[in-house]
Order: structure tokens, then sequence, then C-alpha cells
């Protein structure tokens, strides 16, 4: 079974100030308060915290860290924290003190998470994941891909474990 774990923001060309909703949505259809609302119900009822946005910012440089966390064994306890950070925090996680602080959070080294941003290091293994994500048609997160199959979107436990066991994955 294959199972593949890819990072990418969905708007790359977000400016590290944000750019708020309307912005980003500029010229569409999308109804912003109902979007968020259904967004807001969707965390609530898996238990994920959720907060007010008005901005939406670029996660770039925090996929490298969770990269480089994630080469430091404490991948999830920064991915949590990143999530938390920016949906339920409204974070810009553009901004390297943000990070900075992240990492202190997760007790990483946070002189080691400095020179990981400014060398970048984990900037082509983050470049690879966006060309995965483009190469499989992932236009949304999250999403779960397992033997070409995919899943997207936040899910319940028993939907994702139903994902896992139809793709024949073990109990």
């Amino acid at each position: 079974m294959e199972v593949e774990w890819i990072a990418f923001p969905l708007h790359p060309e977000t400016p590290p100030e944000g750019r708020t909703l309307d912005e980003l949505f500029a010229g569409s259809t999308v109804n912003i308060p109902q979007m968020l609302e259904h967004l807001k119900n969707v965390a609530d009822s898996l238990g994920l915290p959720f907060g007010q946005r008005e901005k939406t910012y670029n996660s770039r440089l925090a996929q490298e860290l969770g990269l480089w966390a994630e080469s430091e064994g404490k991948g999830n306890a920064f991915h949590m924290a990143a999530f938390h950070a920016y949906f339920a925090d409204g974070k810009n996680l553009a901004e390297h003190q943000v990070l900075l602080n992240l990492v202190h959070q997760v007790n990483l080294d946070v002189d080691a998470a400095e020179t990981v941003l400014q060398r970048r290091s984990f900037s082509p293994a983050v470049d690879a994941h966006w060309q995965l994500s483009r190469q499989k048609g992932v236009t949304a997160v999250p999403t779960f891909i397992i033997n070409n199959s995919s899943l997207t979107g936040a899910r319940p436990f028993n939907d994702l474990l139903s994902f896992v066991r139809d793709a024949g994955g073990a109990d």
C-alpha cells in the first residue's frame, strides 16, 4: 500500500503580509461568511480549534520548518502547534518570530530553526511536495492519498479508517 503525505499551500502567491479573504476570493462567487461557518462547524464536529479568520497567510516557511521538525522527531507536535496558531489564533505563519515561538513551544532548538529558515534548508523538499501535489491533482487540504485513491477534507476518524480499509490497509 502506497501512502503519501504532501504539504503545500493552496495559494503560494500569497505575500508574506497575507491577504484578506475578500482579496483572495475577489471575483468569485464564494460566500465568505457561509464558507467560514461551514469550516467552523466541521472543525467543531471534529474537536478542532477554529477561530475568526479575516486573512490568509503564506505557509511556505512553516512547511519548511515542519519538515525539519519531522527530521528532529517532533513533526506532529510542530504541525499541531502550527495548525492551532493559524486556524485558531490567526497567526501569520510567514513571520519568523511566530515560527520560532512555535519551535520553542514544542521544545525544539530555536537557534537551529533560525538556521533552517535563513538557509532555506528544506526548500527543495517542499518544492518536490508542491510538484507532486500538482501531479496528483490535489486542490484542497488536507488530501489523503492511498494507492492513487484520495479523500479530501478534515474527516472523522471512522471516515479515515474506512478509507484505509477500502485501500487494503489492515486494522
